[in-house]
C-alpha cells in the first residue's frame, strides 16, 4: 500500500518539487497546505502516514502545527523541512517528537531516505506505544481485582485465594474480564 503524505510549506515551488519526487518513487502525496492550519486540517481529513512541515509559515508555524499533529496522534510521524538549522529550532523539534529534520534545499537523495527511517521509526514508536498501553491496562485490572478481593475477603471472612476465585467465577459465569467483576465489587461496596 503506498505511504500517504501530506505536505506543508509556504513556498508553492518547494511543494511542487517534493511532491514531483515523491509521486515519481510511488508516494501517495494526499494533500498540500500552505500554511500550520491547512495541514492539521489535512491530517484531520486523510490520517497520513507522513507529514513534511515547514517550520516558517504564516497564521500557524510547522512547530506549533506539529505539536497539534502528534498530540492528536493525526499523523504517523512529522519530518521537519526548513532553512534553519539553529539549535533552538532542533531542540523544539526533539522536544515535539519529529521523526526527522531536513535542512532545505532538500533533493531527491535526501529526501527519500529520511522518509523511509521516519516511516519505520514511527511504526516502532507505534508498537512501543501500544505495548506500554496494554501494560497499563494489564495493571489497572490487577489493582481493581486486588482490591475486590480485598473487599470480599473482609465482607465474607474468606482469604484472598478464595476470594480470587469468586471473582474468577463470576468472571466466566457472566463470560466478562474480572476487571469488570472487581469494578462492579467496588461500586457495590
Amino acid at each position: 500500500m503506498k505511504k500517504k503524505i501530506v505536505i506543508a510549506d509556504d513556498e508553492p515551488i518547494t511543494r511542487m518539487d517534493i511532491c514531483e519526487i515523491l509521486k515519481e518513487v510511488g508516494y501517495d502525496v494526499v494533500g498540500q497546505a500552505s500554511d500550520g492550519f491547512d495541514a492539521i486540517e489535512l491530517c484531520r481529513k486523510y490520517r497520513p502516514d507522513i507529514v513534511l512541515m515547514d517550520v516558517k509559515m504564516p497564521l500557524l508555524n510547522g512547530l506549533k502545527a506539529t505539536k497539534v499533529i502528534n498530540e492528536e496522534k493525526l499523523a504517523k510521524c512529522v519530518v521537519l523541512l526548513t532553512a534553519y538549522s539553529g539549535k533552538e529550532f532542533i531542540q523544539q523539534a526533539k522536544a515535539l517528537g519529529v521523526m526527522g529534520y531536513l535542512v532545505k534545499p532538500v533533493n531527491e537523495k535526501a529526501l527519500l531516505p529520511a522518509i523511509e527511517v521516519a516511516v519505520a521509526k514511527s511504526k516502532e514508536f507505534e508498537q512501543i506505544r501500544e505495548n506500554m498501553e496494554k501494560v497499563q491496562d494489564k495493571l489497572e485490572a490487577r489493582k481493581l481485582i486486588e482490591r475486590a478481593k480485598g473487599i470480599l475477603s473482609r465482607k465474607y471472612g474468606i482469604s484472598e485465594q478464595e476470594a480470587y476465585d469468586r471473582i474468577r467465577k463470576l468472571s466466566m459465569d457472566k463470560r466478562c474480564p474480572m476487571k469488570n467483576i472487581a469494578n462492579a465489587i467496588i461500586l457495590n461496596e
